[in-house]
């Protein structure tokens, strides 16, 4: 199946950046107001984090985010036959602190949130970055579309490690100097082994495994925001957290990365994934402290 539905999808890259808007724009409204995928889900999460809204302000965030969502998928496929060329034209970076911890020998972590498109800063940071840019992935079920997507992220000699083998492959990817890179706004699957942080003044467990992996590593942290200038171009922002892991107590890393993702959803509310369930557990005291 792949070398029957990979050669359709390159020939569908090469398509002109405007048609696949056009196509994007018509599956947006598909979702959106057909089919309304999640809408429920996207217009609570909403609520929650900007309650000072109102109704019409959270639904016209909502139409502009299925808009968003749908783009990062065309996008995604024109990442299949886009030149570097291309990409430097349409992204723009701040690298000034990577490069400077690069310089001076240090492994580096960067922390990320789902803001669209995190599959262009893939790209990117592979492409810039001096040394090997690592990437933690959760494996598709369907083998097909597993294989695709890893030679799309992968072309410019981005390193990804599932989640399945990362025990296995840890002590390899991790013999020499490198960049790990962490979604670390994913919703914990143990709300009693978690970091409960305020996120938009609500109470929100936060996955342990990044701030801890930069304890255990001593490493700086590096937060990375993304920021949509127009469509289909885009701008990613630096931003050092702690230039060693190991200094700082507990939480204070997941905070320092809250308060920036935050910032840099509230500069584009619609530039986040409100379709997934960043809110889903309710904060009990037998859980441990809350993070203000």
């Amino acid at each position: 199946m792949y070398y029957i539905i990979y050669p359709i999808l390159y020939l569908f890259s090469l398509l002109p950046f405007f048609i696949l808007y056009a196509v994007s724009d018509f599956f947006a409204f598909l979702l959106r107001s057909v089919f309304r995928y999640r809408s429920q889900v996207v217009l609570h999460n909403l609520k929650l984090a900007f309650p000072e809204k109102t109704e019409q302000e959270r639904r016209q965030i909502a139409k502009q985010f299925y808009q968003y969502f749908t783009d990062s998928f065309v996008e995604m496929l024109k990442f299949i036959s886009i030149s570097k060329k291309e990409l430097f034209k349409r992204t723009s970076g701040t690298y000034d602190i990577i490069n400077g911890l690069i310089n001076e020998g240090k492994n580096v972590n960067l922390l990320c949130g789902h803001q669209f498109n995190w599959e262009y800063a893939n790209l990117l940071y592979s492409a810039v970055l001096k040394i090997p840019f690592v990437t933690i992935y959760h494996p598709i079920t369907n083998k097909t579309a597993d294989r695709i997507m890893l030679k799309i992220r992968r072309r410019f000699g981005a390193v990804l490690v599932g989640t399945d083998s990362f025990g296995k492959k840890m002590h390899t990817v991790f013999k020499s100097q490198y960049a790990l890179v962490l979604a670390a706004d994913q919703s914990p699957s143990n709300p009693k082994k978690s970091y409960w942080i305020n996120f938009f003044n609500f109470p929100t467990a936060f996955l342990p495994g990044p701030e801890r992996t930069a304890v255990r590593n001593k490493v700086p942290v590096v937060y990375v925001a993304f920021k949509r200038t127009k469509r289909g171009y885009y701008h990613f922002e630096s931003v050092l957290l702690t230039e060693n892991g190991a200094l700082t107590a507990p939480g204070e890393i997941t905070a320092a990365y809250r308060t920036e993702l935050e910032k840099a959803i509230a500069a584009d509310p619609a530039n986040y994934l409100w379709s997934h369930r960043r809110f889903k557990y309710d904060w009990k005291p037998e859980y441990g402290i809350l993070i203000p």
